[in-house]
């Protein structure tokens, strides 16, 4: 019963780590700039990856060119959708936002790549993108009303979105039967080498090391890199991946109320409803069909 219990709570605490990413981003980035965050991050878990793949043995692919495809996956999953999460975050875009214009990752999967791909949406689907883009449309007109969507920020945060979409989908064609541990810790290995050339051409690299920055490098490298990691295995372990992905949509509500908690980051109610149409809507797209 004890191990029902906790397989059952393990999608909603991936969840709640996960959306945990943009609340540590923004407690952290007045003390670094962006790419000096990360890449301080980037190097502190590459130390701790590396222990534990010796720790549990991994192996290590045999193939040149999965590290070609280890690389370019990391670089768009880590350097660029990091980069651009934490730069929009850094620019005046609050958490609850940057969370909710990457988390439609889904929507424009469905709409855009999906059909590309010769993938057809079925009506629950069509319902799903249409109500995710109301909602996403209602959210962000109110905010530029308001004043809350500097442009350079928006844009980052766009390109954090393409860098998890385009890398999503890169990993999932190429990057298969791959070590956990290994495989992620070369990601982060091939992460690191933009983002350290950003922080070093284009940054300060000035870092007060107060005890707010402290906690929130902790939290990001320890609870984000390897606690997420450790909960995606286990439910990959007990079959239940599926119901991670029917409950991302999650993620931008639960930061978005994180924030008001922690920020006083304030969200009107037509806001707040725009971002439920576009959980319900992200919801349906995800849902997968019932097999017969």
């Amino acid at each position: 019963m004890p191990a029902l219990k906790s397989a059952a709570f393990a999608p909603a605490l991936f969840v709640f780590l996960w959306s945990t990413g943009f609340i540590g981003a923004r407690y952290g980035l007045p003390h670094a700039e962006p790419n000096t965050f990360l890449a301080i991050r980037f190097v502190i878990v590459i130390a701790m990856l590396a222990v534990v793949a010796r720790w549990r043995g991994a192996s290590w692919p045999r193939e040149p060119r999965i590290f070609m495809h280890l690389a370019v996956s990391g670089v768009l999953m880590h350097s660029t959708y990091l980069g651009g999460v934490f730069a929009a975050i850094h620019g005046g875009l609050n958490a609850g936002l940057a969370a909710l214009i990457v988390g439609t990752q889904p929507l424009i999967t469905a709409a855009v790549v999906g059909p590309l791909f010769g993938e057809r949406l079925n009506a629950r689907q069509w319902a799903g993108f249409v109500l995710g883009f109301a909602g996403l449309t209602l959210v962000l007109s109110k905010s530029f009303a308001r004043g809350e969507l500097p442009p350079v920020a928006v844009a980052c945060a766009v390109l954090g979105l393409a860098g998890i979409t385009i890398g999503t989908l890169y990993q999932k064609r190429y990057v298969v039967n791959v070590d956990l541990w290994s495989g992620s810790l070369l990601q982060f290995c091939a992460a690191l080498v933009p983002t350290g050339v950003l922080a070093l051409c284009f940054e300060h690299r000035d870092v007060a090391w107060t005890p707010s920055f402290v906690f929130a490098l902790g939290w990001l490298c320890i609870v984000l890199s390897l606690g997420a990691i450790g909960v995606l295995w286990t439910l990959i372990q007990r079959g239940a991946a599926a119901r991670v992905a029917s409950l991302f949509y999650l993620v931008p509500p639960a930061t978005a109320f994180e924030a008001w908690l922690l920020f006083d980051e304030t969200l009107l109610a037509i806001q707040i409803a725009g971002i439920a149409l576009t959980a319900v809507g992200v919801a349906l797209i995800n849902r997968a069909t019932p097999a017969r």
